[in-house]
């Protein structure tokens, strides 16, 4: 299943963002894999001083961002699982920021977070390597609006891919 399956019908448009920021050359399960690969080499390339870097006032640091990817890939992968087992239960949204301002990701050591996000991505892809076809294809509702399993999962590349660009962008 690539990204090129998921109809525009299976997730809110504000996650178009992130969907529109995946390759179509891999499966799903390949982007979760090949993507956290290429994520950690990145982030170990940047120089140690711009770990806690911030670009402009309020705006948050690598280390932030890196923890903000784990707290948002925990949500997805808990929404996708909820979804693939037919739990019809409505989800609510989440507020980034007041999750990033409470974890405290600026004392922890790059490789601390790298390690965790490593942790995570990878038990995240053996759940989407178990879910059938029929269950990458279940719907639930979050936010008040109606999402597929398997764009949950092309979120969680997407929204990875964006975050590094943004450290393209703006950080480096």
């Amino acid at each position: 299943m690539k990204i090129k399956d998921v109809l525009n019908t299976e997730y809110a448009p504000h996650y178009a963002t992130y969907i529109s920021q995946v390759s179509d050359e891999y499966n799903l399960t390949e982007e979760l894999e090949i993507s956290v690969h290429r994520f950690i080499k990145f982030v170990q390339d940047i120089p140690m001083d711009k770990h806690e870097f911030r670009y402009a006032e309020g705006k948050w640091t690598i280390k932030q961002i890196i923890q903000h990817l784990m707290d948002a890939e925990r949500i997805f992968a808990y929404r996708a699982l909820r979804f693939a087992r037919k739990d019809q239960t409505p989800l609510s949204p989440f507020e980034e920021n007041d999750y990033a301002e409470i974890a405290p990701a600026d004392q922890r050591s790059i490789m601390s977070l790298l390690t965790e996000y490593s942790a995570i991505r990878h038990s995240n892809i053996l759940m989407f390597k178990a879910f059938s076809d029929e269950e990458l294809l279940r719907v639930g509702v979050t936010s008040g609006k109606e999402m597929s399993v398997r764009a949950l999962g092309f979120v969680i590349v997407g929204h990875q891919n964006h975050h590094q660009r943004v450290f393209e962008e703006r950080y480096l």
